[in-house]
């Protein structure tokens, strides 16, 4: 399999530090919002990356932390008149809700910054103690001057960066050097003790720190979104290794969503949030559109692309729940070469679902042709590309088991009923069709009789 490294700025093979394991640290969410489209893109490209590892056998760990103390979690808990702590509980909660509903897998491990305040500290004690880092009045920097690599990941030049965010507020030896701990201030009510003063810890330190916890000094992949790069995992790279740490061999990250060709952000407020998404398409849907471009490729938003995207799959679902009738048989077949070597080229999303489109093409001929064999085989290689993908909707949690929002449960019994009258009419039984048909329309639900087979929009 071939990753693009963002460090080395090629397409490499993926060589894991331990054979037949792969350790992975995804940046989480900082819970200080509810999580839009362009957080849950993040969410599904590394959890596609993770089930595919797992299809070639490789056991997988992956450590997806969560930023529970952060200036914007404060900035949020004073604006909402809350604490912090329960602003960052209440926003985790939606977080989770918002993966489970577009099928993420639960990571192996989901470590909250403020249960590892002992291991930054320790991280900064070294540091400190190597001369890449400096105290002045209870705030601790890293020494960018120190770091001769810095700079490698996004590919700039010291000189060129900008500064930090801090930079103008507290007294440092350089503009670009950066905060590890930051001492408590007037107003603030999160703190911790250290050799330095009561404080609270940096961002950067926080992934650093958890990364090595959990994965060792040295692990095989480091993943994103693309607004990370700089300055966040920049950092993280100079501290760990400053420390003595390899940290990460290959670094991902996620291309943007956009709308209007801007990055979708909060901070922007053209956010579009997860929850009125799941109000307007099934959580299935939502995560086949995420899934529809390359991950490095920039998504462009808007309401026609997700309807457009949702429409796609009804074909793949629709063939799907009508060849299982007609089969009897769900189990998974063989994968087509041509799917299996596009996932392995850097997780070529695009290229995996025409060849996904293509055999759902061919097995509603076989249906219309009544070739039951064909049809055997092609669903099994249906159901084995999406179940890789995450997306066969007769799994959970697509399956109607732990439905995600009101048009996924319409969806449930709306297809069911629609295969019963797939089946009423190859067994010519019109009548039970038609009377299928207008308990539908009656219900306010326009059905469409397609060469894919049966759609249902309403009026």
């Amino acid at each position: 399999m071939k990753l693009y490294n963002t460090l080395t700025r090629t397409v490499e093979p993926l060589k894991p530090i331990k054979k037949d394991q792969v350790s992975i640290y995804v940046c989480g969410a900082t819970v200080q919002g509810s999580p839009h489209i362009g957080h849950m893109r993040t969410a599904v490209v590394f959890d596609l990356l993770r089930r595919w590892l797992t299809v070639k056998n490789y056991q997988v760990t992956l450590i997806r932390n969560v930023t529970d103390i952060d200036d914007k979690i404060l900035h949020t808990a004073g604006h909402e008149n809350r604490p912090w702590w329960a602003v960052a509980a209440h926003y985790e909660r939606e977080f989770t809700n918002a993966y489970s509903n577009l099928g993420v897998l639960p990571p192996t491990a989901e470590p909250r910054a403020t249960g590892h305040i002992p291991q930054m500290i320790e991280l900064i004690s070294e540091l400190m103690a190597n001369g890449h880092a400096y105290a002045i009045d209870g705030d601790v920097y890293f020494d960018v001057d120190t770091f001769s690599q810095y700079g490698a990941l996004s590919n700039q030049k010291v000189k060129e960066l900008l500064t930090s965010a801090d930079s103008k507020e507290r007294n440092k030896k350089s503009p670009y050097d950066f905060a590890l701990w930051k001492s408590t201030m007037p107003g603030d009510t999160p703190s911790w003790q250290t050799p330095w003063g009561s404080g609270r810890p940096g961002w950067h330190i926080e992934c650093s720190a958890m990364a090595r916890f959990y994965l060792g000094k040295a692990f095989d992949i480091h993943g994103g979104g693309l607004d990370l790069a700089f300055p966040h995992h920049e950092n993280e790279i100079a501290q760990s290794q400053a420390a003595g740490d390899d940290f990460a061999q290959v670094w991902m990250h996620s291309a943007w969503v956009t709308a209007a060709g801007e990055k979708m952000s909060k901070s922007l407020g053209n956010s579009m949030q997860v929850a009125n998404l799941l109000n307007q398409v099934s959580g299935l849907e939502l995560r086949y559109y995420l899934a529809s471009a390359h991950y490095r490729s920039m998504l462009e938003f808007s309401p026609a692309a997700l309807s457009e995207a949702a429409t796609g799959f009804s074909r793949i679902s629709s063939f799907i729940k009508r060849a299982a009738v007609l089969v009897g048989n769900t189990e998974s077949g063989e994968m087509p070469a041509e799917f299996s070597t596009a996932m392995d080229d850097d997780l070529n999303l695009p290229i995996a679902l025409s060849v996904l489109h293509e055999t759902v093409r061919v097995g509603n001929t076989a249906i219309t042709n009544k070739s039951k064999s064909e049809l055997t085989e092609l669903l099994g290689q249906v159901l084995a590309m999406t179940r890789a993908l995450g997306i066969c909707p007769l799994d959970a949690p697509w399956d109607g088991s732990s439905a995600g929002s009101e048009t996924q449960v319409i969806d449930s019994l709306v297809q069911d009923l629609l295969t019963q009258r797939e089946v009423a009419r190859n067994n010519k039984d019109f009548k039970s069709a038609d009377l299928i048909r207008d308990q539908l329309k009656n219900a306010g639900l326009l059905i469409e009789d397609t060469e894919q087979g049966a759609r249902w929009s309403i009026e």
